[in-house]
């Protein structure tokens, strides 16, 4: 059965380890890390989707510029996906163990439909 872990809990953990820093935990840095992490890989998700749009606008009929174009586009949409989906792993990771500063990182909240302090029973 998996335990919830408090933030006395990671913070013992965390300095029983060494896992401190002069700007505050490991938690603490990740945290932040995702908050300007996920945006801007969004932000390049999209431009590159955009690019892949405009190649294959300008295209004029070239079966390879076409194909080029194509391949832009997919790889952009295969990187939404890849995003998409680390994003909702990084809020399930938050919500089995327990730690409200990752699933709450978007300003989601933190059950469904009630708000609450603390995450649903599994």
């Amino acid at each position: 059965m998996l335990t919830q872990l408090t933030g006395g809990d990671l913070d013992s953990i965390s300095s029983g380890v060494g896992l401190t820093f002069a700007t505050g935990s490991l938690g603490e840095i990740v945290s932040s890390l995702l908050k300007i992490l996920f945006p801007i890989v969004g932000l390049l998700l999209l431009l590159y989707l955009l690019y892949g749009g405009y190649q294959y606008m300008l295209s004029r009929g070239d079966p390879k510029a076409i194909e080029a174009a194509k391949g832009v586009i997919t790889n952009a949409l295969v990187g939404f996906v890849i995003v998409f989906v680390a994003f909702w792993l990084v809020q399930l990771i938050g919500r089995v163990l327990g730690i409200p500063d990752i699933y709450n990182l978007f300003g989601g909240s933190s059950g469904g439909g009630g708000g609450g302090g603390s995450p649903r029973p599994l």
